[in-house]
């Protein structure tokens, strides 16, 4: 008989072609598949897996809700580079997984969401916590299972993983009724992966990338739009490296910061609605735009006639739905961002000459950067993002909810670092900055982590704090408290007359007093000249933190490009 196999923490890999239930085949698979923490929520369908997982031992983190399960995995996947492991029983367990599913969907973040499903027997009969969660996320997942032989288990679980983790990443769902969990099969887990519909594209078309090569050597102003395609792929070493060999500008979507060092010289800031006055004129005025890993989303791209009107568009993508999508491009290359930058780089071909569209450049960036106005005894939120920088010297992984402090965060922490910057960006999820912080400090436990949050996002799901309490994770909770839903209402107010409709918390709770009944240590601060000895504290000390931080109100994101407008027509560029 061979010997028993051990992973580095201990627990047992069985061997091949040993009898197992289903459940015993998934919690081998997620180890085979080198799965160090799981994220979830039991329930009854989803009980003989958790069975499983309390004789094998393998590491589960408890959310105290399947929403902060989800985003916690999602927060993994982001900053490890790892699929994110969920796992949630049937009915409203998995319908509360829908949000964080479609989140990641749109944001290409690899995940494998396991759910629980009531028997075969009975599905389709509306059993008591049924729901058909593969009809419900099938728009929403990159590829979903629902498995009905235990033998079929094993397949499943690889190739899940497999399409999660290649060409462009994104969830993928393995529905799993009751009775195969406890059903009993044969493990078979070394079979290839054989998907003959499913062939990313890798290596770029040479001749495109020939063409692109040209083209860089006959442009006056390129610019490079890096976006998250250059993080999944891990390809920040290799853009770093070619533009510094051709000298080209970068411009960064939201998610794509910290693909080029922020504060590079040639770096010109983020893209679109909140972007740089710097980055939007240079988008508008370049003559050859070259989109690696962006999707051409509308925040970045404004009033679609108006956008980058005088370029010739390239767009390396290793999805090929996306090329063309949103955007006319001249020279469409497919494949994988690291690859496709490996080739350029190695291409060389002749620098374009481009000192004036430089200078330009350069004086914008002088003329026009991002300001605020310091006024009276009132903390600014921006003001509070410079001192969580420069407390953190840039080495901190940031996460953020969506809104204004997002916006803020985006604009004032310079990210140096690739795989630092975990925000919800195409979905814009309010109750999602929370629990990925909770799953980047699992990815990176030496890290420091903070996170970002509006007032009201951290209600969505201030349930987690249990598990910062349960095992001292020490994730720093800075809110950037303006007592309002702080988008909304600078929408309201520059486009619907001032008609704050449901927009404002007239009445708030005590964060503090909820952070101590977590045991949690809470600061409130609303004295700007308090604010740095305050963080400091906050950031140095050993445990989890809240510091509830009362910013100026009224205060709005800019500049800002108005819905319809184009990247020209920035308003609150100057004070």
């Amino acid at each position: 008989m061979s010997p028993k196999l051990k992973k580095a923490d201990g627990r047992e890999l069985k061997t091949e072609n040993q009898e197992m239930t289903g459940s015993s085949m998934l919690i081998q698979a997620l180890a085979r598949e080198k799965v160090d923490v799981i994220f979830g929520y039991p329930g009854g369908a989803i009980l003989p897996t958790y069975d499983e997982i309390y004789r094998t031992g393998i590491r589960h983190i408890l959310a105290r809700h399947e929403q902060g399960a989800i985003h916690a995995a999602e927060g993994y996947a982001r900053v490890s580079g790892k699929p994110g492991v969920c796992v949630v029983t049937s009915g409203p367990g998995a319908t509360n997984v829908v949000t964080g599913i479609a989140d990641a969907m749109i944001d290409s973040l690899p995940m494998v969401v396991i759910t629980g499903q009531v028997a075969t027997s009975v599905i389709g009969t509306d059993a008591f916590q049924e729901a058909d969660v593969v009809g419900v996320t099938m728009p929403i997942t990159k590829h979903n299972f629902q498995v009905r032989d235990v033998e079929e288990l094993p397949r499943i679980i690889k190739e899940a993983f497999h399409i999660a983790t290649t060409g462009r990443p994104g969830p993928v769902l393995i529905d799993l009724p009751k009775d195969v969990s406890t059903a009993s099969g044969f493990f078979n887990y070394d079979q290839d992966v054989d998907l003959p519909g499913y062939q990313p594209t890798v290596t770029p078309n040479k001749h495109q990338i020939k063409k692109l090569v040209e083209a860089v050597t006959k442009a006056d102003k390129p610019v490079i739009l890096a976006g998250a395609g250059v993080l999944h792929s891990g390809a920040a070493k290799e853009l770093l490296d070619y533009v510094e060999q051709q000298k080209i500008p970068v411009s960064s979507t939201l998610l794509g910061l910290g693909a080029f060092p922020g504060n590079h010289e040639l770096s010109l800031g983020m893209a679109g609605m909140h972007g740089t006055y710097t980055s939007n004129m240079a988008l508008h005025e370049t003559d050859l735009l070259i989109s690696i890993g962006a999707r051409f989303d509308d925040r970045v791209t404004g009033n679609l006639k108006h956008f980058a009107p005088r370029a010739k568009i390239a767009h390396i993508d290793i999805d090929p739905a996306e090329i063309g999508k949103n955007i006319e491009t001249s020279i469409p290359v497919v494949g994988d961002a690291k690859e496709a930058l490996r080739m350029l780089f190695e291409a060389k071909g002749t620098p374009c000459d481009c000192t004036q569209w430089k200078e330009q450049l350069n004086e914008w960036k002088q003329e026009n950067p991002l300001w605020y106005k310091e006024e009276g005894n009132s903390l600014k939120p921006q003001r509070l993002i410079e001192m969580i920088y420069e407390e953190t010297k840039g080495e901190a992984v940031v996460t953020t909810d969506v809104g204004q402090h997002q916006m803020w965060a985006a604009q004032y922490y310079k990210f140096d670092k690739p795989n630092c910057w975990v925000t919800s960006g195409g979905l814009g999820t309010m109750g999602f900055g929370f629990p990925s912080a909770i799953g980047a400090q699992f990815a990176e436990p030496d890290k420091q982590v903070v996170a970002v949050l509006g007032d009201a996002g951290f209600q969505m799901t201030a349930q987690e704090m249990s598990i910062l309490q349960e095992l001292n994770l020490p994730v720093k909770i800075i809110l950037v408290n303006n007592a309002s839903l702080g988008m909304v209402r600078q929408w309201q107010q520059l486009f619907y007359e001032e008609r704050y409709s449901n927009s404002l918390f007239p009445i708030q709770p005590d964060f503090v007093k909820m952070a101590e009944a977590y045991n949690i240590k809470g600061w409130k601060i609303e004295d700007p000249n308090e604010m740095q000895g305050a963080l400091k504290e906050a950031l140095n000390y050993e445990g989890p933190v809240l510091m509830d931080c009362r910013v100026h109100k009224d205060e709005n994101v800019y500049p800002m490009i108005a819905p319809g407008k184009g990247h020209h027509e920035m308003e609150g560029v100057k004070p």
